[in-house]
């Protein structure tokens, strides 16, 4: 067991909404951030607030007597948005939190006059970098609700440099109020699936033996469409393989497959088990991640972590997730991935040392490094 002896015990308050109840990328920050601090510092006290709880998620952190779900009752049951942003205020008094974070963006309303501190995790402002993206309605809700969780916050934390910058950017924050603190990815990432259930996975899905991966919801952003065309003008046999939610930009994907006479080297898997994905990452020959732009990039680490070489895009926050043995393309370079997805399956030997580098790199995420600095963060921003 990992803490640090002798920090002041505390009564830390999270908002655990998305925790309970979402499956995406806030979802897993979310559980990763509490079930970590509850596992490696057991002294503290923590109250998780939510709306409702979803029985998939029911018992993703540690079962014991310092952990307490809070849910609104009476009226704020049946208006818990509501009580969310107005009225959690008064639950979280009455459990006597002392600091409170808001895993995903947000915070409740009068936490500061209250007299609870407050930390506030932003992870992208992706909306206001490409605000084509967003509808006007959601852009505005979006930026009011960002901004003013940024003002209210004792401290800031951004996943990455380039969210930071950011913040610093769009909201004119003070760098000192910001810190940079990593997530890693879950834990099931971390150690490889028994033989037989990747052969069982494989069977499953009628996986190929050697496949380029692609992991995220098909969307614009993701850039989906030029991996794509990169791996068909790779001219390799590689299958290629989709994991993720399916939007309206699919349409132009199976489009191009079609025209192309692809259908049977291209696989869509909308949705697979989380417990499966690990086993789907191993078996992968190459992972690429041709995203325009991201707050930080969850499935690069994924893929490090299970041994697979990484294509990933420069700028952003790419370099950060990816470390030094990554190959990095520029989002509009499609011969340029093309080459590199023909250059990385042709050299075993360079696949290897990418593995190697990867795997290196993804251990600067675990928790006992990013969780250590945020529950001494809660300790610094309890002490002033």
């Amino acid at each position: 067991m990992f803490f640090i002896n002798g920090s002041e015990k505390m009564r830390i308050g999270y908002d655990a909404k998305r925790a309970f109840n979402n499956t995406s990328g806030l979802g897993n920050y979310s559980r990763f951030v509490i079930s970590a601090m509850a596992r490696l510092f057991p002294h503290h006290k923590y109250c998780l607030f939510t709306p409702k709880q979803s029985s998939r998620f029911r018992s993703f952190y540690p079962q014991n007597p310092k952990v307490s779900v809070i849910e609104p009752t009476g009226l704020n049951a049946k208006i818990p948005g509501f009580w969310r942003v107005f009225n959690q205020l008064s639950d979280i008094k009455k459990h006597q939190v002392e600091i409170f974070h808001g895993l995903s963006n947000e915070l409740p309303v009068g936490l500061a006059k209250a007299g609870v501190k407050s930390v506030v995790t932003i992870h992208d402002l992706i909306f206001l970098r490409f605000p084509e993206l967003y509808k006007p309605i959601d852009r505005l809700i979006y930026k009011r609700k960002f901004a003013a969780a940024c003002r209210q916050a004792d401290k800031i934390i951004a996943i990455s440099e380039q969210t930071k910058a950011d913040i610093i950017h769009f909201f004119g924050t003070a760098p000192e109020k910001i810190e940079v603190i990593y997530q890693d990815c879950d834990p099931v990432f971390h150690v490889a699936p028994e033989p037989e259930f990747q052969e069982s996975v494989k069977r499953r899905y009628a996986l190929p033996d050697n496949y380029l991966l692609c992991v995220g919801t098909l969307e614009k952003r993701k850039n989906q469409l030029q991996l794509l065309q990169a791996w068909h003008q790779s001219n390799s046999d590689l299958h290629l393989v989709f994991v993720g939610r399916t939007t309206k930009y699919a349409q132009q994907l199976h489009a191009y497959i079609s025209q192309h006479k692809l259908a049977d080297k291209v696989h869509f898997l909308p949705y697979v088990a989380f417990n499966e994905l690990p086993a789907i990452y191993r078996l992968a020959t190459i992972f690429a991640y041709p995203s325009v732009f991201e707050g930080f990039g969850i499935p690069i680490l994924e893929a490090l972590n299970c041994e697979v070489p990484v294509i990933t895009s420069t700028g952003s926050c790419f370099a950060e997730a990816g470390g030094e043995g990554s190959k990095y393309v520029a989002p509009d370079d499609l011969k340029g991935l093309a080459n590199a997805i023909r250059e990385i399956y042709q050299n075993k030997t360079l696949r290897l040392e990418m593995k190697k580098l990867g795997l290196t790199h993804a251990q600067k995420f675990r928790p006992e490094k990013t969780i250590a600095q945020m529950e001494a963060l809660y300790q610094k921003v309890l002490a002033e």
